[in-house]
């Protein structure tokens, strides 16, 4: 028990110490807080645009593709909040920085995201939420226990997924260092696939995207289920429910990754 409990004062430490210094100039701190929230902001704004000059997309109204954005923009972003900082692994294996965190008494990965845990982007996972709420409430749904649960479910395990594919991605990096821009092509490229009913897409890439990588069970399914509406590609009404398997199968997928990695990485020129 005293080791376990010197390992969470070490991790509270370390977020102690992100916090002080992220908020030392606190105007700077405020105003990055403020234009964090611009992102989300441009999902929502651009589904409202499309609005403007169709009434349907993909056999969607306005209201209920704002259910499936607001879950996106939350998982997402939270999921960001939380994890997104681990897209710095390139930089730790160039320079040499994962070395000096691979010989502490302290997880791998729970310290790279603690030592740089973007404290700013909380105003994103902030108004992430509202979008989900306001959404909700206004898309006149029936609610019953289930759709409740599931109205609480279905976003964190959107952030499960979204984490998951963080680090399943970074870990990449343990053999290509450039793999950056391949990584934001899956993890922010879903972001804005799953803010769209996947009925706008067609063909390989709908099924590459929204079943073979699991896109569909973070806001689209989910959706589903809370709005009573069967699925117009034909998939049973229980899809809907899946969102939380799903998401624990892809974070045992990022686990087994990261552990490979961790394995395979020698030090700094490997």
């Amino acid at each position: 028990m005293a080791e376990v409990g010197g390992t969470i004062a070490a991790y509270r430490a370390l977020l102690r110490a992100q916090a002080r210094s992220q908020t030392a100039y606190r105007t700077s701190f405020v105003v990055d807080v403020l234009g964090n929230v611009g992102s989300t902001v441009f999902d929502v704004v651009t589904v409202l645009v499309i609005f403007g000059v169709t009434r349907e997309l993909g056999g969607f109204t306005l209201r209920e593709t704002l259910v499936m954005v607001g879950l996106s923009s939350c998982a997402f972003a939270t999921a960001d909040l939380l994890v997104g900082s681990i897209e710095r692994l390139p930089r730790y294996v160039r320079t040499g920085l994962l070395d000096a965190v691979l010989v502490r008494p302290l997880g791998a990965l729970p310290q790279l995201l603690l030592m740089d845990l973007p404290l700013r982007k909380v105003s994103r996972a902030l108004f992430g939420l509202l979008v989900l709420v306001v959404a909700l409430v206004s898309a006149g749904i029936e609610w019953t226990p289930g759709r409740a649960v599931l109205a609480v479910v279905a976003p964190l395990a959107g952030v499960v997924f979204f984490g998951a594919l963080f680090v399943a991605t970074a870990t990449v990096s343990f053999w290509w260092v450039e793999s950056g821009e391949l990584a934001n092509s899956i993890t922010y490229g879903g972001r804005d696939f799953t803010s769209y009913p996947v009925t706008v897409f067609e063909g390989w890439f709908r099924a590459a995207f929204a079943y073979g990588l699991g896109f569909a069970f973070v806001s689209y399914q989910p959706a589903l289920a809370l709005l009573g509406r069967t699925d117009p590609l034909g998939l049973p009404s229980w899809a809907g429910w899946a969102a939380p398997a799903v998401a624990l199968v892809a974070a045992a997928g990022a686990a087994a990754a990261w552990r490979t990695g961790v394995r395979h990485y020698r030090s700094t020129g490997s």
